[in-house]
Protein backbone atom coordinates (compact mmCIF):
# COMPACT_ATOMS: atom_id res chain seq x y z
CA UNK A 1 0.00 0.00 0.00
CA UNK A 2 1.33 3.43 -0.92
CA UNK A 3 1.91 5.97 1.81
CA UNK A 4 -0.88 8.54 1.71
CA UNK A 5 -0.41 11.60 3.91
CA UNK A 6 -3.76 13.03 2.83
CA UNK A 7 -5.61 9.93 4.09
CA UNK A 8 -3.57 9.94 7.29
CA UNK A 9 -4.46 13.59 7.94
CA UNK A 10 -8.13 12.85 7.27
CA UNK A 11 -8.06 9.98 9.78
CA UNK A 12 -6.28 12.30 12.22
CA UNK A 13 -9.03 14.91 11.89
CA UNK A 14 -11.65 12.22 12.52
CA UNK A 15 -9.79 11.11 15.67
CA UNK A 16 -9.64 14.69 16.92
CA UNK A 17 -13.40 15.09 16.40
CA UNK A 18 -14.05 11.83 18.28
CA UNK A 19 -11.97 13.06 21.22
CA UNK A 20 -13.83 16.38 21.24
CA UNK A 21 -17.14 14.52 21.37
CA UNK A 22 -15.94 12.70 24.52
CA UNK A 23 -15.22 15.91 26.42
CA UNK A 24 -17.65 16.87 29.19
CA UNK A 25 -20.09 19.73 28.71
CA UNK A 26 -18.31 22.20 31.00
CA UNK A 27 -17.13 25.74 30.40
CA UNK A 28 -13.49 24.67 30.37
CA UNK A 29 -13.99 21.63 28.15
CA UNK A 30 -16.15 23.59 25.72
CA UNK A 31 -13.47 26.25 25.35
CA UNK A 32 -10.73 23.66 24.81
CA UNK A 33 -12.99 21.73 22.41
CA UNK A 34 -13.36 24.81 20.21
CA UNK A 35 -9.61 25.43 20.16
CA UNK A 36 -8.84 21.77 19.51
CA UNK A 37 -11.43 21.56 16.73
CA UNK A 38 -9.75 24.46 14.92
CA UNK A 39 -6.14 23.38 15.36
CA UNK A 40 -6.65 19.61 15.14
CA UNK A 41 -8.64 19.58 11.92
CA UNK A 42 -6.72 22.31 10.12
CA UNK A 43 -3.64 20.29 9.01
CA UNK A 44 -5.85 18.28 6.64
CA UNK A 45 -7.18 21.20 4.54
CA UNK A 46 -3.88 23.08 4.81
CA UNK A 47 -2.09 20.08 3.33
CA UNK A 48 -4.55 20.28 0.44
CA UNK A 49 -3.69 23.96 0.04
CA UNK A 50 0.02 23.06 -0.01
CA UNK A 51 -0.64 20.57 -2.82
CA UNK A 52 -2.20 23.43 -4.82
CA UNK A 53 0.51 25.93 -3.91
CA UNK A 54 1.28 28.66 -6.42
CA UNK A 55 5.03 28.58 -5.78
CA UNK A 56 7.66 26.70 -3.77
CA UNK A 57 7.56 29.54 -1.21
CA UNK A 58 3.76 29.21 -0.92
CA UNK A 59 4.13 25.42 -0.57
CA UNK A 60 6.54 25.81 2.35
CA UNK A 61 4.29 28.44 3.94
CA UNK A 62 1.27 26.09 3.85
CA UNK A 63 3.32 23.25 5.30
CA UNK A 64 4.45 25.54 8.11
CA UNK A 65 0.83 26.41 8.91
CA UNK A 66 0.05 22.70 9.22
CA UNK A 67 3.09 22.21 11.47
CA UNK A 68 2.06 25.14 13.67
CA UNK A 69 -1.45 23.74 14.04
CA UNK A 70 -0.13 20.28 14.89
CA UNK A 71 2.05 21.72 17.62
CA UNK A 72 -0.90 23.66 19.04
CA UNK A 73 -3.03 20.52 18.92
CA UNK A 74 -0.34 18.61 20.80
CA UNK A 75 -0.49 21.16 23.61
CA UNK A 76 -4.30 21.01 23.88
CA UNK A 77 -4.21 17.21 23.97
CA UNK A 78 -1.59 17.22 26.73
CA UNK A 79 -3.74 19.66 28.71
CA UNK A 80 -6.81 17.44 28.30
CA UNK A 81 -4.74 14.49 29.48
CA UNK A 82 -3.25 16.32 32.45
CA UNK A 83 -6.47 17.79 33.87
CA UNK A 84 -7.91 15.09 32.99
CA UNK A 85 -10.97 16.05 30.97
CA UNK A 86 -11.39 12.50 29.65
CA UNK A 87 -11.55 9.69 32.18
CA UNK A 88 -9.78 7.18 29.93
CA UNK A 89 -6.63 9.22 29.36
CA UNK A 90 -4.99 6.26 27.61
CA UNK A 91 -7.26 7.10 24.65
CA UNK A 92 -5.11 10.17 24.20
CA UNK A 93 -1.86 8.20 24.03
CA UNK A 94 -2.42 7.04 20.44
CA UNK A 95 -3.44 10.47 19.14
CA UNK A 96 -0.48 12.10 20.90
CA UNK A 97 1.83 9.55 19.28
CA UNK A 98 0.29 10.24 15.87
CA UNK A 99 0.62 13.99 16.47
CA UNK A 100 4.32 13.56 17.21
CA UNK A 101 4.80 11.47 14.06
CA UNK A 102 2.95 14.01 11.90
CA UNK A 103 5.05 16.84 13.37
CA UNK A 104 8.20 14.92 12.37
CA UNK A 105 6.85 14.35 8.85
CA UNK A 106 6.07 18.04 8.38
CA UNK A 107 9.44 19.18 9.81
CA UNK A 108 11.22 16.83 7.37
CA UNK A 109 9.02 17.93 4.45
CA UNK A 110 9.71 21.61 5.16
CA UNK A 111 13.47 21.00 5.39
CA UNK A 112 13.42 19.07 2.12
CA UNK A 113 11.39 21.73 0.34
CA UNK A 114 13.69 24.48 1.64
CA UNK A 115 16.77 22.61 0.36
CA UNK A 116 15.18 22.20 -3.08
CA UNK A 117 14.36 25.90 -3.15
CA UNK A 118 18.01 26.93 -2.63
Amino acid sequence: MAYDLEERLLAYSVSIIKIIERLPNTRTANFIAGQLLKSGTSPYPNHGEAQAAESPKDFIHKLRISLKELRETQRWLKLIQRVPLITKTELLDAILKETEELIKIFVTSIRTAEKKQK
